[in-house]
């Protein structure tokens, strides 16, 4: 595969304007019904079926970040998803050091206010976590940046990231915005109701390179590694083994890790700390400690 893939094809044009309509009311962890399989081709009318032959599927490359600003204005309820909101946040995250292009139109792109309850709706562009329920919440902006940023650094604006494994789907928010750095995202997510929730709300953004699952993120997900990029978004006291496992060689992991408090600092409190781990070669791995963040924590097991 050629180191640098045609700039033609990153990002592509907007295309495929979905309006998302209101889905009735449910019980959490109930999936959303009437609405396409996630990744799932939308359906094409009769007339364009005569005049295109079936063709067979390939892999999807990076979801074209104008194809996700027209659906977001499509899904548009009043003036949150315009294109001034999000072009808004992700001049903020620049003017706050995020210097990855790439990294802030994607942000500029992904209509943050879909991944939020509508009554925190109006907060849905402050750079600030907010809660989506099952004591999770939607992480920072400027955080979701920072630890893409990360994992991109070295790379050409125009280049994507290759295979990247998410652990922690959340509400979704950070896949989709992943889904435009990146040729293929992987995201695992251990609370059942907010593994549905993430398919729902992503079910309108119709991103193809994008495959959620349920399962134990601490485990990862083998049968799809090694991966050239791991990210976090719940914070461990070490990163675990089966993740550094699936790390390939000169990939990296971006993770939030806890801090115990030195010796003899009685009644401190447990912080924490972005760690970015390069892997050398089969046995070396490279740990960089870098700013203090504040993540939910990182658990075994699927509920």
């Amino acid at each position: 595969m050629s180191s640098t893939p045609p700039r033609s094809r990153f990002p592509l044009p907007l295309d495929a304007v979905v309006e998302r309509k209101p889905t009735p009311k449910r019980t959490a962890g109930m999936p959303a019904t009437g609405a396409p399989r996630l990744g799932a081709p939308a359906p094409k009318s009769a007339s364009t079926a005569a005049a295109k032959p079936a063709r067979k599927a390939e892999a999807a490359p990076a979801q074209p970040v104008s194809a996700v600003v027209a659906r977001a204005t499509a899904a548009a309820a009043g003036g949150l998803a315009s294109e001034r909101a999000r072009i808004a946040l992700a001049s903020r995250l620049r003017v706050g050091g995020i210097r990855d292009e790439r990294v802030l139109e994607a942000i500029g792109a992904v209509p943050r206010h879909l991944f939020v309850e509508p009554g925190l709706a109006s907060q849905a562009y402050e750079d600030a976590a907010l809660p989506i329920g099952h004591q999770q919440t939607i992480s920072k902006p400027s955080v979701v940046a920072r630890m893409i940023e990360l994992l991109r650094e070295g790379l050409p604006t125009d280049a994507p990231l290759e295979r990247v494994l998410e652990i922690g789907t959340g509400c979704g928010y950070q896949a989709a915005v992943l889904s435009q750095v990146a040729r293929e995202v992987f995201s695992i997510e251990r609370i059942r109701p907010l593994h549905e929730q993430a398919k729902a709300n992503l079910r309108s953004l119709r991103l193809p390179n994008l495959r959620l699952h349920y399962g134990d993120g601490m485990l990862g997900l083998p049968q799809a590694g090694p991966f050239p990029a791991i990210i976090l978004a719940a914070a461990g006291m070490e990163v675990p083994q089966a993740l550094l496992e699936q790390l390939a060689i000169g990939g990296r992991l971006v993770a939030p890790v806890a801090v115990p408090p030195q010796a003899g600092g009685a009644g401190q409190t447990v912080t924490q700390q972005l760690l970015l781990i390069e892997r050398l070669n089969r046995h070396r791995f490279q740990r960089t400690a870098l700013e203090a963040v504040f993540f939910v924590p990182l658990k075994s097991g699927t509920i």
